[in-house]
């Protein structure tokens, strides 16, 4: 079931147990000039709850505490950009996290294909829609499309998380894979200080 929440924030006592998906949708994918539009989340219960934001404001308490509360590990397929954005828009470290793009960069060294979609195709078995993806989130109304969008973002990112867990231990890369993970949010620092596209570990 998908709970939408039109310009508004989590109710009050909404338990995510240990850990939460989630995603966002924006305006577009620049730091600093496109806006936060929507943060979606499912505690891997079937249920997704859309918080579309007044972005006036970006008054949304309860949210920025579970983004914050570090008993909740925090589920994101390109963790990166969320975590940028949530930093920016609603002033807030978003930790602990997980990001099961960068586990599959780890684990799925077999492949090239590490989307969201591909992803949750092998290790899921769903086949993600990509349809809305480049629609307006900005509306003063999200569609039942979005919303059906939006949800399938996050249903699915617990099972895909513990596929991943099980083929990183197998590998012998769970330590290298947490250690990105506790990186992520410096990542995110450095990216809208204006290291977005440079290498800092790079030679040159």
């Amino acid at each position: 079931m998908t709970h939408y929440l039109h310009r508004g924030d989590l109710p009050d006592g909404l338990s995510f147990g240990s850990a939460v998906a989630v995603d966002s949708e924006t305006m577009g994918l620049r730091l600093g000039r496109d806006g936060l539009c929507v943060v979606q989340l499912s505690a891997g219960d079937g249920d997704a709850h859309l918080v579309q934001l007044e972005r006036n404001t970006y008054d949304a308490p309860n949210l920025k505490a579970l983004l914050t509360d570090p008993k909740v590990l925090k589920i994101f397929h390109f963790g990166r950009f969320d975590i940028a954005m949530f930093l920016h828009h609603l002033d807030v470290v978003t930790t602990p996290v997980y990001c099961t793009k960068i586990a599959s960069k780890l684990a799925r060294t077999y492949t090239d294909r590490h989307g969201l979609k591909d992803v949750c195709r092998e290790l899921a078995g769903i086949d993600l829609s990509k349809a809305q993806q480049s629609s307006d989130w900005g509306a003063d109304t999200l569609s039942p499309e979005q919303q059906a969008y939006a949800a399938s973002d996050v249903l699915y990112l617990h099972v895909v998380r513990e596929r991943l867990d099980a083929m990183l231990a197998r590998e012998g890369r769970t330590e290298l894979a947490q250690a990105c993970f506790d990186f992520l949010p410096a990542r995110a620092e450095l990216d809208l200080a204006g290291w977005e596209d440079i290498d800092i570990f790079a030679h040159s």
